[in-house]
C-alpha cells in the first residue's frame, strides 16, 4: 500500500492532477465515469460509478442492495488541494541581468522557508478555445523536469536570518525560471512555455490554473523505512486511504461514498468545496434513482432521503498533528498522538471539529475491528486549532460523523512526515467501515 501512495502522491502534484490520479484509479477498479451534468435515475443497486466536480473535486460511490432509508449512507471525506504557490497572469517578471522571475499569489498557508531553492516546477490545468464560448476545453498540464527555484538571501546580506526573519509574500517568494537573451523574450513567456509543452497554438490558451510543485518525490525513509516523506500528505494520504477503501469494499449493503472535496485549505467556500451542497445534492440523486426503482418502503424520495441521512454516518480524514520531540511544550499533556502510533480522533471542546463522545466511540470500535490501535488529538489549551471538513459539511447535511486523521510532523511544510504503519492501519479502518462483513 504504501508503493500505491507513493505513485498517488508522485502522480498528483496539485488538486487537479489528484482528481485525474484518482478517476485513473476507479477506472481500474471497475468504476464508470459519470457526469453530474447528466440524469442519475438509472443508477441502480450493485453500481460503481464516479462524479467530478469541476476537475478538482471526486465522489466514488458503490451502491448497496439495501434502500439507503433502511442502512444510511457510509461517506469517508478528504481533501485534494494542500498549500503551493500559484501563478498569476500576466506572471512575467523581467530583471537585472535578464533573469525571469514569475508572480505568485501564496494560496492556503505553506511554512514559507520550506520552499526556498528547490528544483520546483508547474502543474495544472490550461482553459484552451472550445466550440463556442460557454464551451472552452480543458487540458492537465505536468512539467516532469525542474524548471524553478525560489532562491535564498544569502546568509552574508542577512546575519540574523537565523535569528528570525519576516517574509514579504510578494518580494521574497518569487521564482526564477530563465535568463533572458536574444532568443528569449519575456513577452508571453509562460504562454509560450505551456503552449509548447502542450502542442497547442498559444493564441487558443484562454486561461490557466497553475500551480508551483516540488520535483522532489515521495520516500520512505528511517532505519526500517518506518516513515514516508513527502509534499501534499495533507491530506492527499487520507484521500488515498478513502479510494484503496472504496475500490475494495464491495460486500457492503450500504451505499458507500469516498468525498474527495477542494479548497479546503481556504475555507472549502467553492462550487467544488465541501461547503457546498455538491454531495448532499448527489446523495439526493441517488436516492431518488433508487426511491424510483422500488428499492426500500414505499414513500416520498424527500421523506426516504431524510430517513436515510438520520441513518448515516461520515469519517471526515484530513491529518492530525503527531508530538513533535522538540517540542513538547506545543502539545496537550495528556492527549498527544504518536508517528506509528495509529489513526487519531480529533476533539475540540469549542465545536471546531464534529466529534462528540458518540462518534469518537464509533471510530474507536471500527479501530478495534481492524485490529489498529486508536489515538485522541486535541489541542494545548493556549494553542488555538483550525476546522475541518466535519463541521463544514455539516451545515450542508445533517448528519452525524467524527473528525479524524493519521498524525503527521511539518503540517503544511514542502515536505512532510508520516508514518507507513499509520497509513496501512487507516486503510484498514476505512475499508472496515465500508464493508463490515469482510
Amino acid at each position: 500500500m504504501i508503493d500505491s501512495l507513493i505513485k498517488f502522491l508522485d502522480s498528483s502534484p496539485c488538486n487537479f492532477l489528484a482528481v485525474d490520479t484518482a478517476r485513473r484509479l476507479l477506472q481500474g477498479a471497475g468504476f464508470a465515469e459519470r457526469s453530474l451534468a447528466d440524469s442519475l435515475a438509472d443508477v441502480k443497486a450493485g453500481d460503481r460509478f464516479f462524479v467530478t466536480k469541476n476537475d478538482s473535486a471526486i465522489f466514488a460511490v458503490t451502491v448497496g442492495e439495501k434502500a439507503p432509508c433502511e442502512t444510511g449512507f457510509k461517506i469517508i471525506a478528504a481533501h485534494s488541494d494542500s498549500p503551493c504557490f500559484r501563478i498569476k497572469p500576466a506572471a512575467e517578471i523581467p530583471g537585472e541581468g535578464g533573469v525571469l522571475r514569475l508572480n505568485t499569489e501564496v494560496y492556503g498557508g505553506p511554512i514559507l522557508y520550506t520552499w526556498f531553492d528547490r528544483p520546483l516546477s508547474l502543474a495544472g490545468r490550461v482553459i484552451l478555445r472550445g466550440a463556442d464560448a460557454l464551451h472552452p476545453f480543458t487540458r492537465l498540464l505536468h512539467i516532469k523536469r525542474p524548471l524553478l527555484t525560489i532562491p535564498h538571501l544569502a546568509i552574508h546580506f542577512n546575519r540574523a536570518v537565523n535569528d528570525g526573519n519576516p517574509l514579504s509574500k510578494q518580494r521574497d517568494m518569487l521564482p526564477i525560471i530563465a535568463i533572458l537573451n536574444n532568443n528569449l523574450e519575456a513577452d508571453d513567456f509562460l504562454l509560450r512555455l505551456v503552449a509548447d509543452e502542450l502542442g497547442v497554438a498559444k493564441g487558443n490558451i484562454l486561461d490557466f490554473d497553475l500551480m508551483l510543485y516540488d520535483m522532489q518525490g515521495a520516500c520512505r525513509f528511517g532505519v526500517n523505512n518506518e516513515f514516508i516523506s513527502s509534499g501534499r500528505l495533507d491530506d492527499l494520504s487520507m484521500a488515498h486511504a478513502a479510494l484503496m477503501a472504496i475500490t475494495s469494499a464491495s460486500d457492503s449493503q450500504a451505499t458507500c461514498v469516498a468525498a474527495i472535496f477542494d479548497n479546503e485549505e481556504t475555507g472549502s467556500g467553492t462550487k467544488q468545496g465541501a461547503a457546498s451542497p455538491v454531495l448532499a445534492s448527489l446523495l439526493q440523486r441517488v436516492n431518488a434513482a433508487l426511491v424510483g426503482q422500488g428499492l426500500g418502503p414505499v414513500g416520498s424520495d424527500n421523506e426516504q432521503f431524510a430517513q436515510a441521512i438520520q441513518r448515516s454516518f461520515m469519517i471526515s480524514a484530513d491529518n492530525a498533528h503527531a508530538y513533535h520531540p522538540n517540542y513538547p511544550g506545543k502539545y496537550d499533556p495528556t492527549n498527544h498522538p504518536s508517528l506509528g502510533g495509529g489513526p487519531c480522533v480529533k476533539i475540540n471542546a469549542n465545536c471546531k471539529y464534529m466529534t462528540d463522545a458518540r462518534s469518537a466511540a464509533i471510530f474507536r470500535a471500527l479501530c478495534e475491528q481492524a485490529g489498529v490501535n486508536c489515538q485522541y488529538f486535541v489541542n494545548h489549551s493556549d494553542v488555538a486549532g483550525g476546522s475541518t471538513l466535519g463541521n463544514i459539511l455539516t451545515g450542508q447535511i445533517d448528519i452525524e460523523g467524527v473528525d479524524v486523521g493519521n498524525p503527521i510532523l511539518a503540517m503544511h511544510s514542502a515536505r512532510e512526515t508520516a508514518s507507513t504503519a499509520d497509513h496501512e492501519a487507516m486503510i484498514r479502518v476505512m475499508t472496515r467501515f465500508f464493508a463490515p462483513a469482510i
